[in-house]
């Protein structure tokens, strides 16, 4: 039996508001943070602390009321869930701050993963076909990770700002697929087989 059309029409509108929607929060997302990048920052730390508190409240809770558990978990959990407290309470404290560590502590992690992946490309040319490549990618990977270590703030912003376009730029693209979408390829109507219902 073939479905109903306005069935066809009510999945393709769902699909067409699901983009539209994404492409709107991702646009307004992207614009926040060109226009308020420390600003925007700050919020996602907020969240960062928000979940920082739940998260540490859970795991108290879990070595308070956990009595399967044993004695050294139970102190886990409970010593675990206050130093995530105690994390998110001063994140809140001195937002700004946590966020330029965040943001530092990020960078840093990109340029020192950049680096060792580097010296993992020269370890590994022996196996390559083509070691020229290996030594080009090698080379850039640990100039770049020496670049992002000796100046993590600036990297960091680059980043949020490239993000901010990214968004804006894919924001825009969601909401054109959400206009165009058309809903099942060739207009095929949707089948159900009655037997199953």
């Amino acid at each position: 039996m073939t479905q109903e059309p306005s069935l066809s029409r009510t999945l393709t509108n769902g699909v067409r508001t699901a983009l539209g929607i994404a492409g709107i929060i991702a646009i307004i997302i992207g614009i926040l943070i060109l226009v308020a990048p420390l600003k925007t920052a700050s919020v996602i730390t907020a969240f960062i602390a928000i979940y920082a508190v739940v998260a540490g409240v859970i795991y108290a809770a879990l070595g308070i009321f956990a009595k399967s558990a044993s004695t050294w978990g139970r102190i886990g959990n409970v010593l675990l869930g206050v130093l995530f407290v105690v994390a998110g309470i001063v994140a809140f404290t001195d937002l700004g701050n946590v966020t330029t560590v965040l943001a530092i502590f990020t960078a840093i992690f990109i340029g020192v993963s950049w680096i060792f992946e580097g010296v993992l490309a020269f370890a590994s040319l022996r196996g390559a076909s083509n070691k020229m490549w290996g030594v080009v990618f090698a080379v850039l990977s640990i100039i770049a990770g020496i670049l992002v270590i000796t100046a993590p703030f600036a990297f960091a912003a680059l980043l949020w700002l490239i993000l901010g376009v990214a968004l804006v730029v894919l924001g825009i693209l969601q909401i054109v697929r959400a206009f165009s979408y058309r809903g099942p390829a060739n207009g095929a109507t949707i089948r159900v087989d009655e037997t199953r219902i």
